[in-house]
């Protein structure tokens, strides 16, 4: 009996795709059935779902990449592919990892090849698409992948970028959930992974359903004098948006398009999935429930942290390259630039000169995009209001990053157009009516309902217009987007040699003398080679002056030369030494030091001392290693 309300609601799905398809039972053999689309997992709902072709949407990849449209999972991955092909010695493509129905997350990397590896220059990580149905950060990585390698070889500053820093992106790191969104009516949080989100103990039991077979899931709304609260609101002379008045009050009721699957007096309230890939992180991660009910908790957080297989992809890569000094992961849709902290203010938890860095991109970020927010988590976007497990914050206090997960698109909130002091739907309404040919709104039409009998459906466009933008107006705000990315790009450290400088500062009787060898380095970035708290949490290793000596010629067991003040005697990259009556099996040997990371346009020196016995000159290259400032090789230089 407790399934009971369950069984009613499938019988009433069975009866409503029925309707859909014309007829009263199952379709005659005549008949064209709909194409499904179904999920992987076991959940107490469906698991399939008519096939859509959403306006605004390409699905099939052509010979141009236009961003008046929204792009599917195929038609994403093929360009991917394309571009891996046509820009050999810019482009690598790789999987870094499965989906949790078992899909490729594709990422590529881009830079010059010709110029060094990937992991020995200072880089940048942009993704969007995890958040199944905020599409738009998909589109703006897929722009500024198209952007970066059509302008290389023609722009100075983005062919510059491509030589000395590195680019990884990512479009899509929720495959499953963008596959979804652009192929079905459905919307869902994050994963497909079913979830209980209504705490009954049952898995995506009350999933949305197309009553009138659009493909979208509108409003519905339903006269019920009794208990409504809603009715037409005077300020709009058109009848299309509703207000809110006390219950009883209203003419009436309404929901997003569905039934109430399992009789809890609640439609549409477990659907697909419901775990959140932006509350997975490890830091600050907390659990749905804790034990004493005095603790805070986090919707959507799933099992454990990292547990869900798209997060922990993000995260093994950034940890396998902590080159990276700048992220961003897209979502949408309150424009603002977002980054740490998400628990606490920032000037409570943050290194005055990492949160001075924060603030600069948060000014920069303003004026490329025209956001007016820009800022913390906590105060600019929670209101005080605590998010855990979230990007931001593994960003910086894990991973030591610049980290943003930015929103893009404003739900058409551009302005009060009736001055009535408010910027509201009737607002949003008007901006459609003048900007966008009406198209994000449908008319209110009659339907039928089973349960509910005669309704109507309609409102805004749900996923084109709420939640990401009109296809016509995309192109702006991913541009603008990605060229603060690019801006954020563009302030990557850069280390290059100023000079190496030597000279005898000391001569004995035995022949013998100590030279002593300046190695300079300048940091033509503007980020310096680590911020504070990269080096706190050791995300980075100190920076690092390595000279080899070229012994060519020496005679074994022979005094040739001494690295002064240092005390430790080894060979090879790893070593610190004193080069005195040691074997010359190698004819390189070592000597190292660590030097202080460099701020952006300033110079960092290190000094070595060395002793010759009785020998007029000594060869030897430099070379500087930084985690994030890159990798200089092979300066050579001569003691004589």
């Amino acid at each position: 009996m407790k399934n009971y309300p369950i069984l009613i609601g499938f019988l009433l799905i069975s009866t409503l795709l029925s309707a859909q398809r014309g007829g009263a039972g199952p379709s005659a053999p005549s008949e064209k059935k709909t194409e499904q689309y179904t999920l992987s997992g076991f959940r107490h709902g469906v698991s399939f779902f008519p096939k859509v072709k959403l306006s605004g949407v390409q699905y099939e990849p052509n010979d141009t990449l236009g961003f008046d449209r929204y792009h599917s999972l195929d038609v994403i991955y093929s360009w991917l592919e394309k571009w891996e092909k046509d820009y050999p010695d810019l482009v690598d493509l790789y999987e870094i990892g499965k989906s949790y129905e078992s899909r490729p997350i594709l990422q590529m990397t881009l830079t010059n090849r010709k110029t060094g590896k990937d992991t020995d220059k200072p880089a940048a990580f942009f993704e969007g698409g995890r958040h199944s149905g905020e599409v738009t950060g998909s589109e703006s990585v897929m722009w500024m992948a198209q952007y970066l390698l059509l302008q290389y070889g023609k722009d100075p500053e983005v062919t510059h970028l491509l030589d000395t820093k590195t680019i990884y992106l990512k479009p899509v790191n929720n495959p499953d959930g963008h596959n979804l969104y652009l192929n079905t009516a459905q919307s869902n949080r994050s994963t497909v992974r079913p979830e209980d989100n209504d705490g009954d103990g049952l898995l995506d039991e009350d999933a949305p359903e197309d009553i009138d077979n659009d493909g979208m899931i509108l409003t519905m709304r339903w006269k019920d004098e009794k208990k409504g609260n809603l009715i037409p609101d005077p300020k709009d002379s058109t009848g299309r948006i509703m207000k809110r008045v006390p219950a009883g009050k209203g003419i009436y009721l309404s929901s997003s398009e569905g039934i109430d699957n399992d009789g809890d007096g609640r439609i549409n309230e477990d659907g697909i999935g419901g775990l959140d890939l932006h509350r997975n992180y490890p830091e600050n991660w907390r659990p749905e429930t804790e034990l004493t009910g005095r603790g805070y908790t986090q919707g959507g957080s799933g099992e454990f942290p990292l547990s869900e297989t798209e997060t922990r992809a993000v995260v093994d890569f950034l940890l396998c390259h902590p080159n990276i000094s700048v992220v961003n992961s897209m979502d949408t849709s309150v424009p603002m630039h977002l980054r740490p902290p998400s628990t606490s203010p920032s000037e409570e938890r943050m290194y005055p000169e990492d949160l001075a860095w924060y603030k600069i991109f948060d000014d920069i970020g303003r004026k490329l995009t025209g956001y007016k927010k820009a800022g913390d988590v906590f105060n600019d976007y929670g209101d005080g209001s605590p998010l855990f497990g979230h990007g931001p914050d593994f960003g910086y206090w894990y991973y030591g990053a610049i980290w943003y997960g930015d929103e893009i698109w404003n739900g058409a909130r551009f302005k009060d157009y009736n001055n009535d002091g408010d910027t509201n739907q009737i607002d949003m309404l008007i901006w459609d009516d003048e900007e966008n040919g009406g198209s994000g709104f449908t008319e209110w039409k009659p339907a039928r309902h089973p349960v509910y009998g005669d309704i109507e459906i309609g409102g805004f466009n749900p996923k084109f217009f709420s939640q990401n933008p009109p296809a016509k107006h995309l192109e702006p705000w991913i541009k603008n987007e990605a060229m603060f990315n690019i801006e954020m790009a563009m302030h990557l450290p850069e280390v290059d040699w100023t000079k190496i400088e030597t000279k005898r500062i000391k001569a004995y009787r035995t022949d013998s003398a100590d030279y002593q060898i300046k190695i300079g380095i300048i940091n033509r970035g503007k980020l310096p080679t680590a911020l504070k708290q990269a080096h706190l949490v050791k995300i980075v290793r100190e920076d690092r002056i390595e000279l080899e000596f070229d012994t060519t010629g020496w005679v074994k067991g022979k005094a040739a030369f001494k690295v002064i003040e240092e005390k430790k005697k080894t060979s090879g990259r790893s070593g610190r030494g004193m080069f005195d009556e040691m074997e010359r099996s190698s004819p390189v040997v070592t000597a190292s030091k660590n030097i202080q990371f460099t701020q952006g346009g300033s110079v960092t020196e290190a000094l070595f001392t060395i002793r010759l016995y009785n020998r007029q000159e000594l060869k030897g290259k430099a070379s500087m290693f930084s985690t994030r400032g890159g990798v200089l090789k092979n300066k050579e230089f001569v003691i004589k």
